[in-house]
């Protein structure tokens, strides 16, 4: 019997139920075909490169893997910097964590919250733009090993930014530094630079069925 994995080795619910009910010693045996799967495999992939690293869709959870990405960062001692495009109003928890790093993390909140909030389109447009300028800084350092542009696609989505403009900068970034963009309705052409792209998608939100307000360490 053969079996494949998905792209981080994992078994697939299908494969997973092959497993069951082999002996100890038929176990044993698939477990060191996986393993010698999983270590050509390794072999074979011996580059590295800096990656643009897309998270979007409808779920949650977008900009929350993308900070244990800089927290990664961080703990390897390289530098990193978050930009928020959208969120920045709500001066959030994460700001007040990431403090602690504060000589290898900078942390800029440039928007203004919720587009629905501020109803002031000039204004908001002013705000990206802005938020925009000070990433391509961050962008081109090379002291910068990532940048996260947190909800920068919903800027992108009401036209604050254009995708062309943004593609154009992530071609300034250095060959090994890593950009993550984050938020719902990513633009195609982004999509299709991207080097990785995570779509988050939604099955159940307690505020859409039940009713349940924002929460602290939740969403905030």
């Amino acid at each position: 019997m053969t079996f494949t994995e998905d792209a981080t080795g994992s078994l697939n619910t299908l494969e997973a139920q092959q497993y069951e009910g082999l002996s100890e010693a038929q176990y044993r045996k698939k477990m060191q075909r996986r393993k010698e799967v999983q270590e050509q495999r390794l072999a074979e992939r011996s580059q590295t490169k800096g990656l643009i690293i897309v998270h979007t869709g409808n779920g949650k959870g977008k900009t929350t893997a993308a900070l244990g990405m800089v927290l990664r960062t961080l703990g390897h001692g390289h530098k990193a910097a978050i930009i928020q495009f959208i969120k920045g109003a709500w001066e959030p928890a994460e700001k007040a964590v990431f403090g602690r790093w504060e000589d290898q993390l900078a942390f800029h909140a440039m928007g203004e919250g919720f587009t629905w909030e501020t109803q002031d389109r000039d204004r908001d447009i002013a705000k990206a733009k802005e938020a925009w300028q000070t990433a391509l800084d961050y962008i081109k350092d090379p002291n910068y090993k990532l940048v996260l542009l947190d909800e920068i696609n919903i800027a992108l989505k009401l036209t604050y930014l254009q995708p062309e403009e943004i593609l154009a900068g992530l071609e300034e970034k250095p060959e090994d530094s890593h950009i993550i963009l984050t938020g719902r309705s990513a633009p195609q052409s982004l999509i299709d630079a991207a080097d990785l792209v995570t779509e988050m998608t939604l099955v159940k939100h307690p505020f859409r069925e039940q009713g349940i307000k924002a929460q602290a360490g939740i969403e905030f």
